[in-house]
């Protein structure tokens, strides 16, 4: 979703919305709007104890729905199995949920969520050609765009895949297209904006001296149908986890908090300051990225969806180990 306008927006107004009903937090659910709904579902937290206290990671399967910006959230329905960490699509069809993962397996299944006056209502669609979680991606139109995650917990490297579905088709299915020339990631941010896909930032795991890392990535990427891809200019800062699909006025794109990696390995964990506020933003016409804006606060692992012409942030990660029940909305307006 893209909004013209022919001047940047002169301020970025932070509203903040009814919390979720879960206490503990939710980081990594779907989300998307549908009917006059904004949907959250699924995602993971710990709701006993925090993770350097022993505590255990719970994946939810609850379906909450929000109708009117001032109202409370309602449990609509629940997904067909509890999962965090999919990619989120809101589509004309409804908010399509894609992949995902539990404590023990990455899934490939897809399927549409929608809400009415009448409920929500669940629908199959073609399942991706392979399990994949931390991966990103967005509608443009009718057609969804995947790509990046991994196709197992633990994985030493990340999937390149770059996949398609073209909701329009009596018949959809999935197709490969080329992959993104640049390293294969996970936790990146994708965007549309003026018909285009765009990739920025996430993490590339890699072995070094046997063990497990991650490398913190600034490339960015925008892909057209015909033209394929092209590298833009590099991220300021580097972006992992940042809020995905990144909002879009005009000419610019939003790359809005994450983990920048500044703070990777910080001990003791308790004591954290929490991930970036930072917003970078992206202008098409000038190929060029600012950083003078901060978000109220930070967090990470965000499907953002837009609903009742606002940009809205459900819930996520302030820092690690900790998730946040706070829903926050953003106007981009052109106004004084």
């Amino acid at each position: 979703m893209f909004l013209s306008a022919e001047t940047p927006p002169s301020r970025l107004i932070w509203t903040q919305l009814p919390c979720l009903p879960d206490k503990a937090g939710l980081g990594g659910c779907f989300a998307g709007a549908s009917g006059k709904g904004l949907l959250v579902a699924g995602g993971c937290n710990f709701p006993d104890k925090k993770i350097w206290e022993g505590g255990q990671k719970a994946w939810h399967d609850a379906v909450y729905v929000l109708t009117e910006p001032d109202g409370e959230w309602q449990r609509t329905g629940r997904l067909p199995r509890p999962l965090a960490y999919g990619v989120s699509a809101t589509t004309k069809h409804g908010v399509v949920c894609i992949g995902g993962a539990d404590a023990e397996r990455h899934y490939p299944g897809v399927f549409v969520l929608s809400w009415s006056k009448h409920g929500l209502q669940t629908k199959a669609l073609p399942s991706l050609p392979t399990p994949l979680a931390y991966a990103t991606g967005a509608a443009v139109g009718d057609t969804i765009y995947v790509t990046g995650g991994t196709t197992k917990p633990g994985a030493a490297s990340a999937s390149d895949t770059f996949f398609t579905l073209d909701l329009s088709q009596k018949e959809p299915a999935w197709r490969e297209l080329e992959s993104c020339p640049g390293k294969p990631r996970t936790l990146a941010v994708a965007g549309v904006l003026e018909g285009a896909f765009y990739l920025a930032g996430g993490t590339a795991p890699e072995m070094t001296e046997g063990k497990l890392a991650r490398m913190y990535l600034r490339d960015a990427w925008r892909f057209r149908p015909v033209e394929g891809w092209e590298r833009l200019a590099d991220l300021p800062k580097p972006c992992s986890a940042g809020a995905t699909p990144a909002p879009s006025y005009g000419s610019l794109l939003y790359v809005i908090g994450g983990d920048d990696g500044s703070l990777a390995g910080f001990q003791p964990m308790e004591n954290h300051p929490g991930f970036s506020k930072g917003i970078q933003t992206y202008d098409t016409i000038s190929n060029g990225w600012t950083s003078n804006h901060e978000a109220p606060c930070p967090n990470a692992t965000v499907q953002t969806a837009f609903w009742r012409g606002r940009f809205v942030f459900p819930a996520g990660e302030p820092r690690p180990g900790i998730r946040s029940s706070e829903v926050w909305a953003l106007n981009l307006s052109a106004g004084k």
